[in-house]
């Protein structure tokens, strides 16, 4: 750490919450801050993350186009020293840990308080790893279910279901995914049917990139 402000960039699709939040940090008196940019969504926070290369980002994970999950994923691949803060409203299992995997270094929730926020910004440019408390109870919890290293992903979905969404994650075609799990093509469809119906995925890549920001589809096949 250096006496130097510590530069932010600020990713959410809201305007009127960037504006709220760069008031807020720009006034914090624990920990001088430059917010040197902002982006509305995850393509422009990713040119920007690696033109600028900011201390942290502060992430939201709803946004159109690109979410911030593979936001993350893709700016972490590109710049591994810029640290992640996760500021979001969703507090759900498959979205705290999707993002863990993309490599944020942190996850607090909208509505922390003014100090809550400094304390983590101030933790993560140097190093640590910091959490809301309800979603840092829900990570030591997880390690503590025996024989469960996480929460089970899209738990709407039967478990075939969830296995062919990781082959269509991995780039399977339907023939493929029929030669491999033994299935007619009819079945396969009707599988697939249902996982765009159930994530409401209008077509095959919307529901890749659903796939793929709730961790499946991206280890080798084993």
């Amino acid at each position: 750490m250096t006496d130097q402000p510590l530069r932010l960039l600020i990713v959410d699709d809201h305007p009127a919450f960037r504006a709220g939040l760069r008031l807020l940090l720009e006034s914090l008196s624990e920990i001088e801050i430059e917010v040197v940019a902002e982006a509305e969504d995850g393509e422009q926070a990713l040119q920007v993350a690696i033109a600028l290369a900011p201390d942290v980002i502060v992430m939201d994970l709803q946004m159109p186009g690109l979410g911030g999950i593979e936001t993350t994923r893709r700016i972490v691949a590109a710049t591994p020293h810029v640290r992640v803060l996760v500021l979001t409203m969703l507090e759900d299992d498959s979205s705290v840990f999707a993002a863990l995997r993309a490599g944020a270094h942190g996850y607090l929730l909208k509505g922390a308080g003014q100090q809550q926020l400094a304390r983590a910004i101030q933790a993560i440019a140097g190093g640590e790893s910091i959490f809301s408390p309800p979603i840092a109870k829900r990570v030591i919890e997880s390690f503590k279910r025996p024989g469960v290293n996480q929460p089970l992903v899209f738990p709407e979905l039967t478990e075939r279901e969830r296995e062919i969404l990781d082959l269509v994650a991995r780039g399977l075609s339907n023939p493929d995914i029929t030669r491999q799990l033994v299935l007619s093509p009819k079945t396969v469809r009707n599988h697939i049917s249902n996982i765009f119906a159930k994530l409401q995925a209008r077509d095959r890549s919307a529901a890749i990139v659903r796939a793929r920001e709730a961790g499946l589809g991206l280890d080798p096949p084993s």
